[in-house]
């Protein structure tokens, strides 16, 4: 090989050890490796998934945000018709449903009474705050009910009566009605007494937020202590379905005899029945030590 040669051989091989990296070999690879280290790459890989499957899953998880807790009921009582070959369970998985919307609804009925309770002691709060920076009472309320809930649905009437010069503490307290506005009766009392006699109607609302807050605190210790019972309850009304279980691992066949025997429906029903009023009477207890504090 001559020298010309071999500079023309030289000088092609530079060029390719310069093109190589900037094509589509080295770089891609680097560019595809900090996708997939940043995150890139799973995005990249759900977004070229089939349309099909992610339309499938969207549509599932619309059916479950709508499907009610209760309806499990009757999904259980379905799958347990299918294996133990009886009607029974469904009916007692539809007469499931009423029971669990209504300790449903009875949940979201005392968290919404509690963001209610949270609402008022912010108003007080607040509205201690602008009274104290020197603002009148009627144009205090009128600003702390705009950066607070506490008034609920009965806000614009007491508005109405704090900027045009109505009755506002009878307003408050027809206010106070409403489930976990009680609070606003003492708002209420204090608004009277401060316009009547000329009291300091901070200093009022100072008391009334600390007392409030000292309620709120207790009744959530309460729910604290009684956490325990709740949860025995769950356990105790959850261990007829463990026996079940564990006849079906001995071999035996548990809802043959349950739902296709004297016997077993007999004590079916009594089991049913039992189960029942102990859930009953523990609920019962636990509300009344809600309800006593």
């Amino acid at each position: 090989m001559g020298t010309g040669e071999l500079s023309t051989a030289v000088v092609l091989a530079c060029l390719a050890a310069a093109a190589w990296p900037a094509g589509s070999g080295w770089h891609s690879g680097v560019r595809r490796a900090r996708l997939v280290l940043s995150g890139g790459g799973a995005a990249g890989a759900a977004d070229i998934g089939p349309p099909t499957v992610r339309l499938v899953t969207d549509r599932l998880r619309r059916v479950r945000g709508r499907l009610r807790p209760e309806w499990w009921s009757l999904t259980a009582g379905l799958a347990l018709a299918v294996l133990g070959h009886s009607v029974l369970p469904v009916v007692a998985g539809a007469a499931g449903v009423p029971v669990l919307r209504r300790t449903r609804r009875a949940g979201s009925a005392r968290r919404a009474r509690e963001r209610r309770q949270d609402a008022v002691i912010a108003l007080c709060g607040v509205l201690a705050g602008e009274v104290r920076a020197g603002r009148q009472p009627g144009e205090a309320l009128l600003g702390a009910a705009h950066d607070s809930e506490g008034l609920g649905d009965a806000q614009a009437a007491v508005l109405a009566a704090a900027r045009f010069g109505g009755d506002v503490p009878g307003a408050l307290a027809a206010a106070a009605r409403q489930s976990g506005a009680e609070g606003l009766r003492g708002l209420a009392a204090c608004w009277r007494v401060a316009v009547d006699q000329g009291a300091g109607l901070a200093a009022g609302l100072d008391r009334l937020e600390s007392a409030l807050r000292a309620e709120r605190d207790q009744r959530a210790d309460l729910r604290a202590q009684l956490a325990g019972a709740r949860a025995t309850a769950v356990i105790l009304a959850g261990l007829p379905v463990l026996g079940l279980l564990l006849g079906v691992a001995l071999g035996s066949d548990p809802l043959r005899v349950l739902l296709h025997s004297g016997a077993g429906l007999g004590c079916l029903l009594a089991g049913g029945v039992l189960e029942g009023l102990g859930v009953w009477w523990v609920s019962r207890i636990v509300r009344g030590a809600e309800s006593g504090s």
